[in-house]
């Protein structure tokens, strides 16, 4: 009886764990639609789209080398939409935490450049509330397994195991 009842409670708990990890993967595409929106819009910016062609925007020189960086960097939320829900539990959290937390830092970094205009700031703001709760519902929402020691015994032996619930 106990046993069946502990095998029910570590299913809920998963169950519960896998609902976490497809809201985290949810927010990650929420967080990346807003870039990719936001970049297209500042392609009708007339401003902003005069300097593209220049290539230097706002001071920054839109080369080779950037597009690469910037390319790599946009491949952090991208990854994270399928990995929030197909790493092991622990290393999801800790995959959520550290994405979330780079992805807050680069998008404030940016608005010290330049002069960002209206949509730009906004946009930020919408991805760093995003990504700065993916970093939050990560670290608090998500806690690591539980080591819950068992204790149980017969008249031919003693047993002892630990067993792990999410």
């Amino acid at each position: 009886m106990l046993a069946g009842g502990t095998a029910r409670a570590d299913d809920a708990s998963r169950k519960r764990f896998a609902q976490k990890q497809e809201m985290l993967s949810r927010l990650w595409v929420f967080a990346t639609l807003n870039y990719l929106y936001c970049d297209v819009v500042g392609l009708m910016d007339a401003k902003m789209l005069k300097q593209y062609g220049e290539g230097i925007v706002d001071g920054v020189r839109i080369d080779e080398g950037f597009l690469l960086g910037a390319t790599i960097l946009m491949q952090v939320p991208l990854s994270m939409v399928f990995l929030s829900t197909a790493l092991p539990p622990r290393a999801s959290r800790v995959a959520n935490i550290a994405a979330g937390a780079l992805m807050t830092g680069v998008q404030t970094a940016t608005l010290f450049i330049g002069r960002p205009a209206k949509y730009y700031l906004f946009s930020s703001a919408v991805e760093i509330a995003t990504t700065g709760f993916i970093t939050a519902y990560a670290l608090l929402a998500m806690k690591p397994p539980r080591v819950v020691p068992s204790v149980g015994a017969t008249q031919d032996a003693v047993t002892m195991s630990v067993g792990f619930r999410f």
